[in-house]
């Protein structure tokens, strides 16, 4: 059985090396970038893997799907820039192509932050479904927040993704901003509203689910700012999707 590994890219030059020597266990690798400035798809193709270059940017599920149309192996792992697999895990999923008992897979991701490895914050274990017979699984059309739909059974692997999200808080207030943006944008056009009252009531019970409920405060100084930035996500999603609404 073949397995191909495809992943999109766009401006990952200080962590693309990392995930692709994590995954070159794999028949192929395909990187689809959407324009990188910086000396990604160069690292890329210095690592053997074939590399798609993309004129816009149709949102994370589509520029997954065109990725996945480029696939030509039996299984497709989907990775993303700022995660790598462990040795761990590159062993099961190699057991899971060779002997699959099922048509796709989900994998639980570690993530860290500011140092720190957040088992806590509704972070851990993260289940994400990524490995997936090439004809039994498609991305949905998500502009943000995609995932695999599965025609079949799913089953968990054993092993885990290392995720290190954000390399600064610079990076994660402007991915904040930017994924608020889209995910406003497809609510929007979903028929979603919302009140002037709604982002305020919508961050608070996002703090609350974050840092209490799924006890974001075990993880230090970390999983307070972590709460922190999860409520201002959702009340620039929500004054987003008001502002649009007023808008129309």
């Amino acid at each position: 059985m073949k397995l191909s590994v495809i992943i999109i890219t766009k401006n990952e030059a200080d962590r693309i090396a990392a995930c692709l020597a994590s995954v070159a266990f794999a028949d192929e690798i395909i990187v689809v970038d959407s324009g990188s400035t910086d000396a990604t798809c160069d690292i890329a193709l210095q690592s053997g893997a074939r590399v798609e270059r993309t004129a816009d940017w149709p949102g994370f599920g589509p520029q997954k799907n065109r990725a996945l149309d480029l696939a030509t192996g039996d299984w497709v792992l989907s990775i993303d820039a700022d995660e790598q697999v462990t040795p761990e895990l590159a062993r099961a999923i190699g057991q899971a192509v060779h002997a699959p008992v099922a048509d796709a897979y989900r994998i639980a991701r570690l993530s860290s932050f500011c140092g720190r490895s957040i088992r806590h914050s509704g972070w851990w274990p993260d289940y994400v479904v990524r490995l997936f017979r090439r004809n039994a699984g498609r991305f949905t059309d998500a502009a943000v927040h995609e995932r695999v739909v599965v025609q079949g059974r799913t089953a968990t692997l054993d092993g885990h993704f290392l995720h290190d999200p954000y390399a600064s808080l610079e990076i994660f207030i402007d991915k904040i901003n930017r994924y608020s943006t889209e995910a406003a944008r497809s609510a929007f056009e979903s028929g979603r509203s919302t009140s002037l009252l709604g982002p305020f009531g919508h961050a608070a019970w996002t703090f609350i689910r974050h840092y209490l409920l799924r006890r974001g405060f075990l993880d230090g100084w970390q999983g307070l700012v972590l709460a922190g930035m999860a409520a201002t996500g959702s009340f620039y999603r929500y004054v987003k999707l008001y502002q649009l609404g007023r808008e129309r």
